[in-house]
């Protein structure tokens, strides 16, 4: 026998006016939202200006992604003509491209997208200006551990570590009688310097992070002065390092890194404070290879402590709590 489906008889009774949902519509949507805009921002890019959305461009029709580059090239240009920065061209551009073939082929194997190489060109160039050696594996390496470490140290989608400052420091470690760092001073050449601390201050402004960059300047120079007074030293002497491209490499670039400094203003202050402070207790230690290294080491321990504090703090704030009232969905 066919079924029959049964409905119940029309009634003239008024019915009862729905009653209103539990959650607001609004609100859902809210809830929704939110943590489609966390991934959006824990992978907005792997360079070190997020990544604007496919088929945008920055204001004026200009990919800011290409300041960061642009700006570098900058750095490189005025410090080689002015003093010759370089261990050798060759070595440099060794460095560029193994950054950037190693940028194309994890993202190809790890995301399946051919990658924006801005980020890989100005941590190569980076390598290629910060590390001394007279062999070639070392710029190669280096480059290769500055990019695969934004793949592979990630916490919660985020980077911890700056990958050049990582990749210098495991170089340090790994191959110290074979590897050092840059430290020259652009000498009597006061128009060099000027020329990079004016260009990059209007640029660091521009993106709205020149007052890490102030943070750090400030303490290094008060801290410098602390320890010309412990060391009984001259206290031109113990500032005169940020004068050199390292630091301007260091202040600028590293330090500043979108993807690997917390995201309240205070926060980022405080971290430039913190790792000034530490760089001054390593620059104090008898072990010259710290103190000869010193804002590498005092980056690199500080950087990541800050960052997991900040994402174990976003993962506990954002856990719903035992206590909240869980809602209760009508079934008939």
């Amino acid at each position: 026998m066919p079924e029959q489906t049964l409905s119940a008889p029309p009634t003239s009774a008024p019915s009862a006016p729905d009653a209103p949902p539990l959650v607001p519509p609004e609100v859902l949507e809210a809830e929704r939202a939110v943590p489609a805009a966390a991934d959006s921002k824990a992978n907005s890019g792997l360079g070190w200006e997020p990544a604007p959305k496919p088929g945008t461009a920055a204001r004026g029709g200009f990919d800011a992604r290409y300041i960061a580059p642009i700006f570098i090239t900058l750095i490189l240009l005025v410090g080689q003509f002015s003093f010759g920065v370089l261990e050798s061209l060759p070595q440099t551009l060794l460095a560029i491209a193994a950054s950037m073939v190693t940028e194309i082929v994890l993202s190809r194997l790890m995301t399946g997208k051919w990658p924006h190489l801005a980020s890989a060109y100005v941590s190569g160039i980076s390598v290629g200006i910060l590390i001394r050696s007279p062999y070639f594996w070392p710029y190669a390496l280096c480059s290769m551990i500055a990019i695969a470490s934004k793949y592979v140290i990630r916490v919660k989608g985020r980077h911890i570590w700056n990958p050049s400052n990582f990749a210098i420091v495991m170089m340090l470690w790994i191959a110290w009688d074979q590897v050092a760092t840059l430290s020259q001073q652009w000498d009597n050449r006061f128009w060099a310097m000027a020329i990079i601390w004016t260009v990059g201050s209007l640029i660091i402004w521009r993106l709205k992070r020149f007052h890490i960059c102030a943070t750090y300047v400030v303490s290094f120079l008060a801290f410098g002065l602390v320890r010309s007074l412990i060391e009984h030293q001259y206290y031109v002497t113990e500032i005169s390092p940020i004068t050199g491209p390292m630091y301007q490499l260091f202040i600028f670039f590293m330090i500043t890194d979108p993807k690997t400094t917390v995201r309240p203003k205070w926060g980022q202050c405080a971290v430039a404070f913190t790792i000034a402070a530490v760089e001054a207790v390593l620059r104090l230690n008898s072990n010259i290879h710290l103190s000869v290294h010193a804002p590498y080491y005092a980056l690199f321990i500080v950087g990541p402590i800050a960052n997991l504090i900040e994402i174990w703090y976003t993962s506990r704030r954002n856990r719903p709590s035992s206590d909240s009232p869980v809602p209760v969905v009508a079934t008939a």
